[in-house]
């Protein structure tokens, strides 16, 4: 297994930036994954350690061996891909094997190897069919069972996922994060879906245009966002940004006032609530809003009011219900509340 480093990462394309400045220690057997949204620099992050870029500047470092002029052939890592790359005119069990063939492992040692990674991603029953008859996540696991084979130093997966329906990226994140803690190997993960990165890292580290913002377990990154970057990007509805002024511990925004703030801050600020951290009440309320959608989900029911310009998402009892155009008032948790720069979007503490 291994530890990666990457210090002082860049990668640019003539005055193009790809990664700005990344510094990350992944731990021996760590699950680390990447998040961002499309072109912030996640992937090309990760094809620097896999040797498929080179970086422009830094070192990355494996196990302690600096990895920059090292082939990627030869850096004992396996790939996950979006698109599977499985070879159409192969059984599963010979696209199982290919690896184990590339890297010259014993003939004999290839049957208990193959059924043994087939056995971990359940796929025993399917190994004389070819890709053509297998459904998409049945080709995602034979696609894992493929980097799983020769257990490497290290998985690195790409958005293996992005291709399934959310039932079956369901049960694909939960294969995934058992066969990693049952083979203990170094796993670095890229998605732009928050709800992967939460269910499966030990830490995520959170992207934006080819910079990291933050990196943090999930408990971290949800609970203490260094910005409004991450505040907005984690949570599903994702944190409600509030932009107004604070004078005297009072936050003032169309419909809303919350006092009780830090009493020492005045000026323009974004004021960030979570939907799970705001309810409907009928006295001490922080907002009074037009109903603006209802929509229930069986366990809950999401609620959107409408106040000036701003749409403030809530989690409301799966009960709730009210109709569109009226208006509903919303009491924050004061316990639950997070201050930004205006400007610059950075966490006010």
């Amino acid at each position: 297994m291994a530890r990666i480093e990457l210090s002082g990462i860049q990668k640019r394309w003539g005055n193009v930036w790809g990664v700005r400045d990344v510094d990350i220690d992944i731990g021996d057997e760590e699950f680390v994954v990447f998040l961002g949204p499309s072109g912030c620099g996640k992937t090309t992050t990760m094809r620097m350690i896999a040797g498929l870029e080179e970086p422009t500047e830094g070192e990355i470092r494996m196990d302690g061996e600096v990895m920059n002029e090292i082939d990627a052939r030869d850096r004992d890592v396996a790939m996950v891909f979006q698109g599977y790359a499985l070879y159409p005119n192969m059984t599963i069990y010979e696209n199982i094997r290919f690896p184990l063939r590339m890297r010259d492992v014993p003939a004999g040692d290839h049957d208990r190897l193959i059924r043994q990674a087939a056995d971990m991603t359940e796929l025993t029953e399917y190994l004389d069919r070819k890709p053509s008859a297998l459904s998409g996540g049945q080709r995602q696991r034979a696609a894992l069972a493929r980097a799983v084979v020769r257990q490497p130093q290290a998985f690195l997966m790409d958005e293996p996922l992005s291709n399934l329906d959310a039932k079956l990226r369901q049960a694909m994140r939960v294969q995934i994060k058992h066969i990693q803690r049952e083979l203990k190997i170094t796993t670095v993960y890229v998605t732009h879906d928050q709800i992967e990165a939460m269910t499966l890292a030990d830490r995520i580290v959170i992207m934006q245009s080819g910079a990291i913002q933050q990196i943090g377990t999930p408990d971290e990154i949800y609970n203490d966002p260094a910005n409004t970057f991450v505040a907005g990007f984690i949570g599903a509805p994702p944190m409600n940004l509030i932009k107004g002024q604070v004078d005297g511990g009072i936050f003032t925004a169309s419909g809303i006032t919350v006092d009780g703030l830090r009493s020492d801050m005045s000026g323009a600020v974004t004021l960030g609530v979570r939907p799970e951290d705001c309810a409907v009440t009928q006295s001490d309320a922080n907002l009074t809003g037009e109903v603006f959608g209802v929509e229930p989900t069986g366990d809950l029911t999401y609620l959107t009011l409408k106040t000036g310009d701003a749409m403030i998402e809530v989690k409301a009892d799966r009960s709730y219900r009210r109709e569109l155009g009226v208006d509903e008032q919303i009491a924050f948790d004061r316990e639950r509340l997070f201050l930004f720069d205006a400007k610059t979007g950075t966490r006010l503490r």
